[in-house]
């Protein structure tokens, strides 16, 4: 069994890349979206991999869902309205995202309120799921107590045979877009001497970008 002491000596030193406010995009998406290529050619794992945090009566929550897009000045994903941090995000509509690129010794934490994506788009995008994962949408009441697999499966082959060609997008269903208000890059630096740049509104719809202490 791994002990205190085992985990205690775990640790990488990072040397693949140096960050400085001069080496940033003006615009932080912009800026995120380049990293996300890069990662994405870097052919890292899970590259649109990132953790959503959300509150509820002052305890945080978190999960990992997938990005979907960085479009219209906010970080989109995708989710059951009806579902933990759709309830969590309907009484208190602001996140906090975090994505992680260990193979790049790169991260980006993002903060900011939350909206609802144009139901237009949202069907857009549930239309360009495969058959399956729509269909899954319909069967899944996401953060419910589920008493086994069979009941999950028998929900699934209801759906299905219901829409057997066209699925819908459910009503509980659809996209979120983290609107930033604070974004902050880190690079992994050598001696835990870590790059942090951050990234806050100017106040004229620009952005500051400024070096922070590791």
């Amino acid at each position: 069994m791994t002990t205190r002491d085992d985990l205690a000596h775990i640790r990488k030193d990072y040397t693949r890349h140096s960050l400085g406010p001069e080496d940033c995009l003006a615009n932080p998406l912009a800026q995120v979206s380049r990293w996300l290529d890069e990662a994405i050619a870097a052919q890292v794992n899970e590259p649109t991999a990132m953790n959503v945090a959300t509150v509820e009566n002052g305890r945080p929550s978190a999960r990992m869902v997938l990005l979907k897009g960085i479009e219209d000045g906010g970080f989109v994903f995708y989710t059951n309205f009806e579902s933990r941090k759709g309830r969590q995000i309907g009484d208190n509509p602001f996140a906090a995202l975090t994505m992680f690129w260990p193979e790049l010794e790169r991260s980006v934490r993002v903060e900011g309120r939350v909206e609802k994506v144009a139901p237009a788009v949202a069907d857009a995008y549930f239309a360009s799921r495969p058959y399956q994962s729509r269909v899954g949408a319909w069967a899944s009441l996401q953060s419910q107590p589920l008493d086994g697999t069979a009941t999950l499966v028998a929900r699934a082959a209801k759906y299905a045979a219901q829409y057997v060609t066209g699925v819908p997008r459910p009503p509980h269903w659809g996209g979120y877009a983290v609107i930033p208000d604070r974004i902050e890059l880190w690079q992994g630096r050598p001696s835990r001497l870590h790059d942090r740049v951050l990234y806050l509104p100017d106040g004229n719809g620009g952005w500051t970008r400024q070096r922070l202490y590791p």
